[in-house]
């Protein structure tokens, strides 16, 4: 009967049952900018739908949709389908740069298309960011993306420009004001009950270019023989910003600090963290934790939390203290006999509880190095890149603050204190299988089970020290899923650890700032926020700390691309940079440029011999010669151009 009916043209009703048999799956859309997509079930226990460019049908990165499944299992991509319909658009502005006299090209790599201008341009031309508002363009979506102008943010490729642009388009707030400094600067703390610590030898250690300072530590004898006392003190962020007020609300809509490079936007104005940081030579209110150590192997027998006055005698840099680390001898003269025996004591102490934590908890062994671009606030103007790899320095503090963090979170547990904590699940074990697949396919690495705890760390223990390191590292952690706040406790995979807060920051992070609260208002008898506000807090601010990250590391690749000019213009020669290739298509190689910190793309008509590109070895082989190019392949390369509005370089192979 379907067949009479479609053969007069009317097989409407016989589409309609075919139609009315497929699922449909409501979700958040991933876009990716090669055109296609993902689609996130809100069941978590579904598997992601892909979505081929011509089914996205007008969904941007973030919507939320619904989604007819085309095929429940497809061979290579699982279930595909196509977006039936938008439920909620994830956004209303988007900031661009104007690449036509009507259209914009969004800064966001993740939108699939650029948007037509309407309205006044407000003076904005050619070659500009702005800010723009999002038209409804129906509700089925199908039109092109349409918005009006908001806010001019400046010439694209400049650098203050470039910066406007960023924190536009990740929604950063705008610096404080001369006005809200002054404000800050009447704030008096809260009085509290505190224990007088100033005659414990407290230091700080910071990165020499540090804006704040919330963290000391002290270290000396125990009560009994073969103890140390650990002393990690903490500003008491709580008693001068409370709940409420004009800068709690500021310090909740920022939620984190934002260290972009040449832009510094701090969590509460500076006027008052000059005031709440524990500078050196003064007195200044902590909230502490005291540990009692085993000093034979670094086990943490007892610790005790205050509210505290310390006196900050010392401060001093990383280099400062990986300099003595390296060599006790080459300590500056001013470095008396006390400090010297005691940061001799705290390398020591340090040392055994890592060695222990390593044994007891497996945290994984993840070597990173952070490619970061210096650049002047005030001028506007790049003064160099700066490598940054984990040193035992950084180590120091990061033992004392994993220490404090996992007290503190034991306590608000056992004393069911409402709070917000820090959780990173497991990774699903179908992307480790893949990730697993990966490593033996193009790198001939067996991972063996990375389920198991113990075999994923001496797999990471134990990875090749070449170029290939940074490739595996970069795929692993791609691999696993983002850490974020919650109101419950759970597993922190990355660090082995089941109870764990944050508190150890409370100047640049929010989450910090209501733990502290919490637990003053838990030592004065004071009235406890719920549960459900702690679950608020928790999903507002890990939201926040993404949009941060992203921002960092948008502004931190932006300007990598005006270092790179800045070296072409004033060397007047062509610079040879080293690359792995992390990704191979038709179109060329994706190449990972160690020395910068970032992707470079070399397009396949740079390469010689005419490339072949085979998919299921994923490797481009020439078609004249013997010349191939694959994932994890070593290679020299030439800058070959810049685009300042696409923040992108494209670079060839060395001849």
């Amino acid at each position: 009967m379907c067949a009479k009916k479609m053969k007069r043209g009317k097989g409407k009703g016989c589409d309609a049952r075919k139609t009315a048999v497929r699922r449909v799956v409501s979700g958040t859309f991933i876009a990716n900018p090669a055109g296609f997509g993902f689609v996130t079930p809100s069941d978590a226990s579904g598997k992601d739908i892909f979505i081929p460019p011509k089914d996205v049908h007008g969904a941007l990165h973030g919507d939320s949709v619904e989604v007819e499944i085309t095929d429940e299992n497809h061979d290579e991509r699982g279930p595909v389908g196509r977006i039936a319909g938008i439920s909620e658009r994830s956004r209303r502005f988007v900031t661009g740069s104007i690449i036509s006299e009507r259209m914009l090209k969004p800064l966001d790599s993740h939108f699939l298309a650029d948007i037509k201008l309407t309205g006044s341009l407000k003076g904005a031309k050619r070659g500009d960011w702005v800010r723009v508002r999002l038209l409804d363009n129906g509700p089925k979506h199908t039109e092109r993306l349409r918005g009006t102008v908001e806010e001019n943010l400046g010439r694209a490729g400049e650098i203050a420009g470039d910066l406007r642009a960023v924190a536009s388009e990740f929604q950063l707030p705008p610096p404080y004001t001369e006005a809200d400094d002054a404000a800050a600067e009447k704030i008096r703390p809260l009085e509290i009950e505190r224990r007088d610590l100033t005659k414990l030898v407290c230091l700080t250690i910071d990165p020499h270019d540090a804006k704040d300072f919330d963290d000391a530590v002290s270290i000396g004898k125990g009560e009994r023989k073969g103890e140390v006392l650990l002393g990690v003190h903490i500003s008491d962020v709580a008693a001068w910003v409370r709940a409420g007020t004009r800068f709690d609300r500021e310090a909740f809509r920022r939620s984190f600090s934002s260290y972009l490079p040449g832009m510094f936007l701090p969590m509460l104005p500076k006027a008052l963290t000059s005031k709440i940081s524990l500078r050196a030579n003064r007195d200044s209110q902590a909230h502490s934790i005291l540990f009692t150590i085993r000093e034979s192997d670094g086990k943490i027998l007892k610790s005790e939390r205050c509210h505290s006055l310390i006196h900050v005698k010392y401060r001093l840099n990383y280099d400062q203290v990986q300099a003595f680390i390296t060599d006790p001898d080459s300590a500056p003269e001013e470095w008396k006999t006390p400090l010297r025996r005691n940061l001799a004591r705290l390398v020591d102490i340090t040392r055994k509880m890592r060695r222990l934590r390593a044994e007891t908890e497996h945290f994984l062994p993840i070597e990173t190095t952070e490619i970061r671009v210096l650049c002047d606030e005030g001028a506007k103007r790049i003064t160099g890149i700066e490598r940054k790899v984990q040193r035992e320095a950084d180590q120091i503090v990061e033992e004392c603050m994993l220490a404090a963090n996992s007290a503190v979170a034991e306590e608000l547990i056992e004393r069911k204190i409402p709070g917000i904590f820090r959780v990173h699940p497991e990774p699903d074990p179908g992307k480790l299988d893949e990730f697993s697949f990966f490593m033996e396919k193009t790198f001939r690495l067996r991972t063996g089970d990375l389920t198991d705890r113990a075999n994923c760390c001496a797999f990471l223990e134990n990875l090749p020290a070449d170029h290939r390191k940074p490739v595996v590292i970069s795929n692993f952690l791609r691999s696993l899923p983002r850490a974020s706040y919650l109101e419950e406790n759970a597993l922190h995979y990355g660090l082995g650890k089941y109870r764990y807060a944050h508190f150890t920051s409370p100047i640049r992070r929010y989450p910090d700032l209501i733990v502290h609260r919490q637990l003053w208002a838990a030592d004065t008898g004071k009235a406890l926020k719920s549960r459900k506000f702690m679950a608020s807090v928790a999903s507002e601010c890990s939201i926040r700390e993404e949009k941060n990250d992203e921002a960092y590391f948008e502004a931190n690749d932006r300007l990598k691309i005006h270092y790179l000019r800045m070296c072409g213009v004033e060397n007047g020669q062509t610079a040879t940079y080293e690359g792995v290739i992390s990704k191979v298509s038709s179109g060329g190689l994706l190449c990972d440029i160690t020395d910068l910190g970032i992707y470079g793309f070399v397009p396949a008509k740079f390469l010689a011999g005419g490339m072949n590109y085979n998919r299921k070895a994923r490797k481009l082989r020439a078609s004249r010669g013997h010349a191939e190019y694959r994932v994890g392949d070593f290679i020299y390369l030439v800058l070959d151009s810049l685009d300042m509005i696409h923040g992108r370089a494209l670079f060839r192979p060395v001849v």
